[in-house]
């Protein structure tokens, strides 16, 4: 090896030393920040690879964002992705007891398009008719000040009869869901009822309030849905 390449070898690794140095100090000073710990994920990654490679040493200090906190940056390395504030998923559960037995109530939710005459936010439920497995949802409530109207297109998924129907979206809306059904005795039943959704980006600025308020709907729902089992149940009696 000669001694020119020696000597530049001992300058890009003294040179990412600093980098490295520079970058522990960094994250001392923002530890407490989300910034921080995101710069810590992306600056070890690369430092490493500055030894190993001096050639990249240009490309690597291009990929550190040493600019202002206040500004919100990004920061990538060949180890991690982009930063972007993805809205976490929702969950809300209810439950309810109801007069009829898990074989009607079952039978009764099974009937999709049904479930816009008693759940609140629902305006419409369509199922495909060359694919009964699939079906169109349209969702309108006012909250908050503003009309909230979204759409999704649903598969329902095997469903364990008396037992379970679930459903996941395929488009739109992202959402699943499953409600179950457990017997109480011959002529009574508790129904459970799970929603996951992420979060729209509209909605946002009210995400503490909107998961009450859903529940609070989903229960009412659920109410009416009890009425209407108990209805049928009836008319399956005529």
């Amino acid at each position: 090896m000669s001694i020119a390449s020696t000597a530049a070898m001992v300058a890009s690794s003294t040179t990412a030393i600093a980098v490295l140095s520079c970058s522990t100090s960094f994250i001392k000073s923002t530890s407490s920040s989300f910034y921080g710990f995101q710069f810590l994920r992306s600056s070890i990654p690369a430092c490493a690879s500055i030894c190993r490679r001096p050639n990249s040493l240009a490309r690597s200090l291009y990929r550190f964002p040493f600019g202002s906190l206040n500004q919100r940056s990004t920061f990538t390395s060949s180890s991690t992705r982009p930063f972007s504030p993805v809205m976490e998923w929702q969950d809300c559960k209810v439950k309810l007891d109801v007069n009829v037995p898990a074989s009607v109530a079952y039978k009764s939710y099974l009937d999709r398009e049904a479930i816009a005459e008693w759940m609140p936010f629902i305006s419409s439920v369509k199922i495909l008719e060359d694919k009964p497995d699939l079906s169109r949802w349209s969702l309108k409530y006012e909250a908050f000040g503003r009309d909230i109207g979204f759409s999704w297109l649903a598969r329902n998924l095997q469903p364990i009869p008396n037992q379970k129907i679930h459903w996941v979206s395929l488009e739109g809306l992202p959402n699943r869901g499953a409600v179950r059904f457990f017997p109480k005795g011959p002529s009574s039943c508790v129904i459970e009822l799970t929603i996951s959704f992420e979060l729209p980006q509209v909605l946002a600025p009210v995400a503490s309030a909107l998961q009450p308020l859903l529940q609070s709907l989903l229960l009412a729902g659920l109410e009416r849905f009890a009425k209407y089992a108990e209805s049928q149940q009836l008319d399956s009696t005529k």
